[in-house]
């Protein structure tokens, strides 16, 4: 009689004491239907009830003859789950101290039994081929980059600071053809590329380069756009065993593509490669992780260059590659001249650019915040307006509009000051919607463009034409705009974020990058370091400047930041177990705990932990025994017929903006 077969697997449960590998018989009937990847159905006792896994790996037993639960059902015979897969995302929950199920809910799309027998009954995909006309063009756009294509074929790390200007007469950038060439170079080489960028917009702009460079069958995307079925049938061609080029938003990390041999991050920067869902792991550090398994070349581009991805090229860890000509935009720092009033929103200067640069083609007008008046103030004490029922901001849709609320939605018809008994607002700012009206009135007969949250607009022609657009929501223009004019620079430094110099400089880059050749870029009102950075195009020099100013104040990311938030008891004591577990901490690393209770019968407390890069492992590890013995502890203290247990500890890892 041959020797039982039992299968590892991994059950899809956020349940912190389940995320570990269980052991299940395999029924005679099922040996040869069981093998690691594929989604099976088994009962979880303690439970009581079935649940989904992922079979990891299938050994024989170790004859001890220790009684197993049997697997139940085979789900899905689709092997899903590759080794590599799984690995990766055990490595990436171990450093944020999170479960791999919720990981693997990220990597790994629902299954669409449709998709699935599609794909069973097509036939296996072919291995691409390059075009040896696209190979050259694409080794062409690498050529300005010194040493870029060997460092790639040798899988080094890499930083890029790519060309800030648009891609000839094409509505896209040129950074999107650099990294399509990149892309097209390795697949080439016979190794898939996986590209991540952050938004839809610059997919869009990504999978435009890569038409004009890669076959169309080797192009795979991967993001929540398409329908389930599409999306599902895109994952399984990345498990086929030919390479491919992978084009995805932040979750497009995890692609398990076949040999990979490129992993590029565009504008690591940008808050949306930020994942919300636990455990919170940004594209950036899921990257490094994969490289570090898989051995392939990763690549960080943008205008701009994060303090995260500084840290990296100081330590030696990542190699900055720099272009044998350096282009860069012409920046013009504008302010109010001699005798124009001080409150001038457009000076002089920038004014005579737009009205010149509008005879050849559109100006882009970048402003702070969308709508028509984003806050009012009282118009005699200037104190900001509040709603008498829940104290939010006001704000007005319309001159002469009734104010409302910008949190509980009311309106305020009849307003009356707090402070001064007032019942007169004012305008205190200008949103995109009030800055087209103004620069409207002031150009007469122009065509006016507003693109904001609420009027998203993603091209323009090359027609005249002014664009007002809120940060991040610039559309592109064919051949680049003739002016770009950066407003409400200095509301948006008055942020109390740490990191907002960095983030202001990002926005303004991107927007500066949008401008044609030669065009001019006013910064109205802005001085100081992050203006002189963007005026002489030396990103990286900033970074490293705001680098060296966190290091003593040990602010991320000179050092990793967790967030530790809960019952005030449990946060107390996976304090005092993580002070036992690693006892190198620094005496100062536990800022807290505070009281976060928001009602009197709840005692809920947050505190932070800094902790040395050096020490990662050992807290991630002390940090998640804590979360799972609080989980046991609260389980064990519940009755059968009490309420359900739930976690009362949550953590999180390199959150970037310490905030008790």
């Amino acid at each position: 009689m041959s020797a039982r077969r039992v299968a590892r697997v991994q059950l899809d449960s956020p349940v912190p004491q389940l995320d570990r590998l269980f052991d299940y018989a395999v029924p005679h009937a099922l040996v040869g239907e069981v093998v690691p990847g594929i989604r099976v159905k088994v009962p979880l006792r303690s439970a009581g009830r079935m649940m989904d896994a992922f079979v990891v790996e299938v050994v024989a037993d170790d004859g001890t003859e220790r009684p197993l639960s049997s697997v139940e059902a085979v789900v899905s015979p689709m092997p899903v789950l590759p080794d590599a897969l799984y690995t990766l995302a055990r490595r990436v929950a171990d450093r944020a101290a999170g479960s791999v199920s919720d990981v693997l809910r990220l990597a790994v799309p629902k299954r669409m039994v449709r998709a699935e027998k599609a794909w069973a009954a097509a036939d296996p995909p072919e291995k691409p081929v390059v075009d040896a006309d696209a190979l050259a063009r694409a080794d062409a756009l690498l050529a300005p980059y010194v040493g870029l294509t060997t460092a790639l074929d040798a899988g080094e790390r890499l930083a890029l600071d790519a060309p800030p200007f648009p891609a000839g007469d094409l509505p896209r950038g040129a950074w999107a053809d650099l990294l399509a060439a990149a892309a097209v170079h390795t697949l080439a080489g016979g190794r898939s590329a996986v590209l991540v960028v952050p938004d839809y917009r610059d997919q869009a702009q990504l999978l435009a380069a890569l038409a004009d460079l890669a076959p169309a069958e080797a192009i795979v995307r991967d993001d929540a756009d398409q329908s389930g079925p599409a999306r599902y049938a895109q994952y399984l061609r990345t498990l086929a065993p030919v390479p491919c080029i992978v084009v995805g938003r932040r979750s497009g990390v995890y692609a398990p593509a076949h040999a990979t041999g490129l992993v590029a991050i565009w504008d690591d920067g940008d808050s949306l490669l930020a994942e919300p869902l636990a455990p919170g792991v940004h594209a950036r550090d899921a990257a490094l992780v994969r490289q570090e398994l898989e051995g392939s070349a990763l690549l960080f581009a943008g205008h701009t260059r994060t303090t995260d991805v500084q840290r990296l090229v100081d330590v030696g860890y990542v190699r900055e590659v720099a272009p044998a000509r350096r282009p860069s935009p012409r920046v013009v720092l504008s302010a109010t001249r001699e005798g124009e009033q001080r409150q001038s929103r457009v000076p002089s200067s920038a004014f005579a650019a737009a009205r010149a640069a509008l005879a050849e083609g559109p100006v882009l007008v970048q402003v702070a915040r969308p709508g028509y008046a984003p806050s009012l103030v009282c118009a005699d004490c200037r104190r900001p307006a509040r709603c008498a029922h829940c104290a939010g901001p006001l704000r007005a849709a319309r001159p002469g509009a009734v104010p409302v609320c910008a949190w509980c939605g009311r309106s305020a018809h009849a307003w009356t000051c707090g402070h001064c008994g007032s019942t007169k607002l004012r305008m205190a700012s200008s949103g995109s919607e009030r800055t087209a009206d103004e620069l409207g009135r002031a150009f007469p007969g122009t065509r006016v463009i507003v693109a904001d949250g609420a009027h998203p607009v993603t091209e323009v022609d090359a027609a005249p034409a002014l664009v007002i657009a809120t940060r991040g929501a610039e559309p592109l223009a064919r051949g680049g705009y003739r002016a770009v004019i950066l407003l409400d620079g200095d509301r948006m430094l008055q942020n109390e974020a740490l990191r907002i110099g960095e983030h202001c400089l990002r926005w303004w880059s991107n927007a500066a990058a949008l401008a044609a050749p030669g065009a001019p870029v006013h910064l109205v009102g802005v001085a100081g370091p992050v203006a002189r950075a963007l005026a002489t195009w030396t990103q990286p020099a900033y970074a490293r400047s705001e680098l060296a100013d966190r290091a003593p104040l040990r602010m991320p990311p000179a050092v990793r930041v967790a967030s530790v938030d809960g019952h005030a008891r449990s946060v107390d004591t996976l304090l005092a177990s993580l002070r036992e577990s690693v006892p190198a901490l620094d005496p100062l690393a536990i800022l807290g705990p505070v009281d976060t209770s928001t009602a009197p019968d709840t005692a809920t407390a947050r505190a932070l932990v800094r902790f040395d890069f050096a020490h990662g492992r050992a807290v991630a590890e002390a940090l998640r025994a804590g979360v799972i013995a609080d989980a046991l502890r609260a389980r064990k203290s519940t009755k059968d017929r009490g309420p359900k247990p739930r976690n009362t500890l949550r953590v999180r890892l390199d959150i970037p903006e310490p905030d008790l």
